[in-house]
């Protein structure tokens, strides 16, 4: 089942990496009582997720943390080892929190994963942007094909307002 506005986040589990190491972030408890904007990408350094997607959300990051955001999450279907060193190929750190969904379970029970296997990509997560308030999703934009629209941080500004 796809989630839509007005789903609750579901359960399970993204994995990060910071000076201590991997910690794991138990999604449905994490986004309580929080207003977070979580968006997806086929891929850490891959070609738009690299060049517009991610660098989009760091250079607005301010600007939409200021409309009341409490974080900014990327995820991918990664290992968490992949998205460290993304974080700093990006400069993203305290802009961005940059999540591993290193087997796809995540994306999957978002209803939101791509099988890219003819490519020689597996499984990958569709690109889309979110807002999700206490734990509800309140926003959200799925892009088609290979677009990059309606998932941009430009985008997501104009929903805050």
């Amino acid at each position: 089942m796809t989630i839509t506005v007005g789903s609750e986040m579901p359960s399970g589990i993204l994995r990060g990496m910071d000076s201590n190491g991997v910690y794991t972030i138990k999604v449905d408890e994490y986004f309580k009582n929080k207003k977070i904007v979580l968006f997806s990408l086929p891929g850490a350094f891959t070609p738009t997720c690299s060049a517009k997607h991610l660098p989009g959300f760091v250079e607005y990051s301010n600007d939409i943390k200021n409309k009341g955001v409490d974080e900014i999450i990327c995820i991918a279907v990664n290992d968490h080892f992949v998205m460290n060193a993304w974080e700093k190929d990006q400069n993203s750190k305290g802009k961005v929190t940059l999540l591993a969904d290193g087997n796809g379970e995540y994306t999957e029970a978002m209803g939101l994963a791509m099988d890219r296997s003819n490519f020689g990509l597996g499984l990958r997560g569709k690109r889309f942007a979110m807002i999700a308030e206490n734990n509800v999703i309140t926003h959200l934009a799925v892009e088609e094909g290979g677009e990059f629209n309606v998932s941009s941080a430009e985008s997501i500004l104009k929903v805050l307002g």
